[in-house]
């Protein structure tokens, strides 16, 4: 599967934030059968995140407040080199709080091996950096554009299921020399343990993420694929591979895998990568390249009450 001039062994790979702390962990799942590996969010400087509690098991998910902990891009680079030379795709997510830094860190991982690099702009829970710096249309393309200018890797911006209209943002992307879109981030949520009164996390707010999320995320992709002719990379809620194709035929050329490891251990994007080819063999499809964006083609605009405009609905909505 090529994307953006990149091949991957499969379009399922591990998404950023989990098994992906370490080059042992992302060796690991790319050998059990991913197509590629997002390694977690890095800065330029060590962050300590949150204090914990930091996840907890909710209905249909996880939620969690991590903080972008990270030991900073100096340190990591020994993880992402030893991922590299397992000979899997590495894609590097960075985050930063400015277009200065984001450029910086794609400078320095010049050399590295990594394929691609993934912008995290939408962490719901880190003061400073991630959806505080993606919910501007004018950042956002000031980042992209700093990023080209110093990196000839292909740039992916990670949008936040919390913008309430894309298409500036899809402009400020193509615009800046973008190559595509990863979608979605977790959602902002939170608990509260009903026997103290207390908020669960040490956060209080958290990222809402796994099967309850899906619904979300497809009808995300959907819109992106209707307002951009960029790959987008659908995540959020993948826990099979009738979940990975139902992102495929929304638009989704690639599709990550991250809370389905908590629940099928960390041989899980292969499971899924397996699954649904499986699933397309017995649909009679002859791969993957005929259902991208099927949905598009069977439904038509605005039928069944989807969206016949970007933040319009024609029944209800989002």
């Amino acid at each position: 599967m090529t994307v953006a001039g990149v091949r991957f062994r499969n379009p399922v790979l591990l998404a950023s934030g989990i098994l992906d702390e370490t080059g042992a962990s992302m060796r690991r799942v790319w050998e059990l059968g991913a197509g590629g590996v997002v390694t977690k969010s890095v800065g330029l400087e060590p962050r300590a995140g949150h204090p914990n509690p930091t996840v907890v098991e909710v209905g249909c998910g996880l939620l969690n407040a991590m903080g972008l902990p990270n030991p900073g891009f100096e340190e990591y680079r020994r993880e992402v080199e030893e991922a590299v030379s397992a000979g899997a795709p590495v894609v590097l997510s960075i985050f930063g709080s400015s277009p200065e830094e984001f450029a910086r860190l794609a400078e320095m991982a010049a050399g590295l091996g990594v394929v691609a690099l993934e912008l995290n702009m939408s962490c719901p829970h880190a003061s400073g950096y991630g959806l505080e710096v993606g919910s501007d249309p004018a950042m956002v393309e000031e980042v992209v554009r700093a990023v080209r200018g110093v990196s000839g890797l292909p740039v992916f911006v990670k949008l936040s299921p919390h913008l309430s209209d894309l298409r500036p943002f899809v402009s400020a992307v193509e615009s800046a020399g973008g190559d595509g879109f990863v979608a979605i981030n977790t959602l902002r949520g939170m608990a509260i343990d009903v026997e103290t009164g207390f908020p669960v996390l040490g956060n209080r707010v958290g990222g809402y993420s796994g099967p309850g999320i899906k619904p979300v995320g497809v009808r995300f992709v959907y819109e992106l694929r209707r307002l951009s002719h960029l790959p987008v990379v659908g995540v959020g809620g993948v826990l099979t591979g009738r979940d990975a194709l139902e992102y495929m035929m929304a638009g989704a050329s690639l599709v990550q895998v991250g809370t389905a490891v908590y629940y099928r251990g960390p041989g899980a994007p292969g499971m899924v990568a397996e699954e649904m080819g499986e699933l397309l063999d017995r649909l009679g499809y002859g791969g993957v390249g005929e259902v991208v964006g099927l949905a598009h083609r069977r439904g038509g605009e605005g039928a069944g009450g989807v969206l016949s405009d970007a933040g319009e609905s024609g029944g209800g909505g989002v």
